[in-house]
């Protein structure tokens, strides 16, 4: 129904770890059998992110702990607990996505460890997403207009993820095309 721009940021699940503990970058990491593990749950029908299928095609569900990403909103931050039970040691390592995982593990003190989950696509799932802008499939005018907009703005666009620490996988991709 929609028409995408070209995608002006990738991103990818990550691995969120204190810094004493190892640091993990793959899915394959036999350390990740004994650790207690976190990860989001969407809704209450037990929808699993794609790193909760890919854990589990491994063998490895009983040291996952799941963390609602919605929560609470009466309280700040719901989907902050996942990050925060690695802080708080309830958990040793989260698999989130990543500019969520990016944005609150920097908040920490100390800061927490995010890296890229690895393998990039498991199996028919995805690690990463291109992130991009969508309109009515017959507006070109207007998805031209938004890819102009974010060539122009492509340092402001790339200031912000930094600020607020959204980690970036892969060649990216933006409006003015690949990157050099």
């Amino acid at each position: 129904m929609l028409k995408s721009t070209k995608p002006y940021y990738h991103s990818s699940y990550v691995f969120v770890t204190r810094p004493d503990l190892p640091k993990i970058t793959s899915l394959d990491d036999p350390a990740l059998r004994t650790l207690k593990i976190g990860v989001h749950l969407i809704g209450d029908d037990g929808f699993n992110v794609p790193p909760a299928h890919a854990l589990a095609r491994r063998g490895i569900v009983e040291n996952l702990r799941g963390y609602s990403l919605y929560g609470d909103y009466r309280e700040q931050n719901p989907p902050a607990r996942l990050i925060e039970a690695v802080a708080d040691g309830e958990v040793d390592v989260a698999i989130a996505w990543g500019p969520l995982g990016g944005y609150f593990a920097a908040r920490q003190t100390p800061a927490l460890r995010v890296t890229p989950v690895a393998p990039a696509l498991d199996g028919p799932l995805p690690m990463t997403f291109a992130i991009a802008m969508g309109v009515r499939r017959d507006d070109e005018v207007l998805r031209q207009e938004i890819e102009a907009a974010l060539a122009r703005r492509r340092s402001d666009i790339d200031s912000i993820l930094s600020r607020y620490h959204v980690p970036l996988v892969g060649a990216r991709q933006t409006a003015a095309g690949p990157e050099p």
